[in-house]
């Protein structure tokens, strides 16, 4: 049994585990930076506990302070959120090492999917349709522009630790090759400690789809349905919505399969998430594993009626998962708009400061998950998402007008945010006709301050 669970993560996302936690009566304790020691995940929690300076290596990227933290207030378990360590191979066995469970799949798997070439080889080794590129992880240059000779241009350099967009670059050419891969490399090992990379052909104007999975120790995996997340700035998602508009079911049908195979091929626990890109012909193809709970959970709750954070723990006490492949049938649609601390019209620059006033959207279908409240102040050493607003609707159509309304409602005083920025996009006509690739930010929602109110303004039709 797990009585007791150590957050080690922030925000937003640890204040919606404290939630699923005091749900099951399980108590709850925050870690937190000493420019975190307001926040609202650690006035919510039962224990509290300050790790170390603000900058995120001093704090939740510390493994030895936070295990140290987990056994000093006696936690069973540890939950790691997302990004931070929840990927960390080396965190989840220093958990069970010391003899916490870790609330996430198996390290060993971690390894397994977590690094992008590994995964890509043992998804084609299972059959599982992968975008042509290097079989495994390249370090030389030479080396690499041999691949991409064969792969063909343009190329996709990745980082094979990578995430959130970095370590990523696109090499349209052989003359453009080397320097592109060299930046993506000196990004890659600055990030993340690691100058592996893989090669991709660069799939033009493509969608981003992915499927959730849910996994546990007696065998069973479960697919939850599909999100599609190709609304991006800088490699990172915007907006998220369940089910995606740019497949039909039989595509469907086809990528909640491949997504279990690909589960069960590594002896996957937990939740998980299965990456794929959509061409414009139709055509899935693999793109990564994410081995944690994704930022975007909440919109496949919202359809299919289930409570993943939950699940997790459940999973991770070694309970079977509380729902079959049978129970599962997607209801309405789901829209996610991540609200974020930044300027859009500078490049999406953070806006850190100190939230003057709040007022956050209400009503049946309306969702907010959030660590905000008025007089927090939003601090420059994190990421700068601040909120999530999700809506849940009969159709795409009804999510469409319900999130606009939910968006027109939001108030956030005292810091710069994208709101008026993601309600452009809701009024979008390429948005609403599901039509949105991955390049869309770039091609249609270049935008400039108007003159008279200064308020954004869309330079796409």
């Amino acid at each position: 049994m797990i009585n007791k669970v150590l957050i080690a993560n922030r925000g937003e996302i640890a204040v919606r585990i404290i939630r699923a936690c005091r749900n099951m009566g399980i108590q709850s304790v925050a870690i937190y930076s000493k420019e975190d020691a307001g926040s609202l995940h650690v006035q919510l929690a039962d224990q509290r506990i300050c790790i170390g300076e603000g900058p995120a290596k001093s704090s939740y990227l510390n493994m030895d302070h936070i295990i140290s933290a987990a056994l000093n207030v006696q936690a069973d378990a540890i939950h790691p959120g997302f990004g931070f360590l929840s990927e960390n191979s080396a965190f989840a066995r220093k958990c069970r090492e010391n003899g916490l469970i870790f609330i996430g799949p198996d390290p060993d798997v971690i390894d397994r999917m977590g690094n992008k070439s590994q995964a890509r080889k043992t998804m084609m080794d299972a059959g599982v349709p992968v975008v042509p590129g290097s079989v495994g992880a390249v370090y030389d240059v030479e080396e690499a522009r041999k691949d991409a000779a064969r792969i063909g241009y343009p190329i996709m350099i990745k980082a094979s630790s990578g995430g959130g967009g970095k370590g990523m670059r696109v090499a349209r050419s052989d003359d453009e090759f080397e320097l592109q891969f060299n930046m993506a490399q000196r990004e890659s090992a600055n990030a993340f400690g690691d100058d592996a990379m893989y090669l991709e052909r660069f799939v033009e104007n493509p969608r981003h789809v992915e499927i959730q999975i849910m996994a546990d120790t007696h065998g069973n995996v479960v697919a939850l349905g599909d999100r599609d997340c190709s609304v991006q700035r800088n490699h990172q998602k915007l907006i998220e919505e369940s089910p995606s508009p740019a497949i039909n079911d039989a595509t469907r049908k086809k990528m909640n399969e491949y997504a279990v195979l690909a589960a069960k091929t590594v002896g996957y626990t937990n939740a998980g998430t299965i990456e794929y890109i959509v061409s414009t012909k139709g055509e899935f193809f693999f793109m990564e594993m994410n081995t944690r709970i994704q930022v975007e959970h909440g919109v496949t709750e919202m359809v299919t009626g289930t409570d993943l954070i939950i699940e997790q723990i459940r999973v991770a006490m070694g309970e079977p998962l509380s729902f079959t492949q049978a129970d599962i049938h997607p209801r309405g649609h789901a829209i996610e708009c991540r609200i974020n601390a930044e300027i859009p019209e500078r490049n999406f620059m953070p806006s850190p400061g100190k939230v003057q006033f709040l007022h956050l959207p209400a009503g049946n279908g309306v969702r907010v998950d959030t660590g905000l409240y008025s007089g927090y102040c939003i601090p420059s050493e994190y990421d700068s998402m601040i909120a999530k607003i999700i809506v849940h609707a009969p159709t795409r159509e009804a999510a469409i007008r319900k999130m606009r309304s939910a968006l027109d409602e939001t108030v956030i005083l005292g810091v710069d945010t994208n709101l008026d920025f993601q309600y452009q996009i809701m009024r979008h006509p390429i948005f609403q006709e599901g039509k949105a690739d991955t390049g869309f930010i770039e091609s249609f929602m270049k935008i400039k301050p108007n003159q008279e109110d200064s308020s954004y303004v869309s330079s796409g039709p």
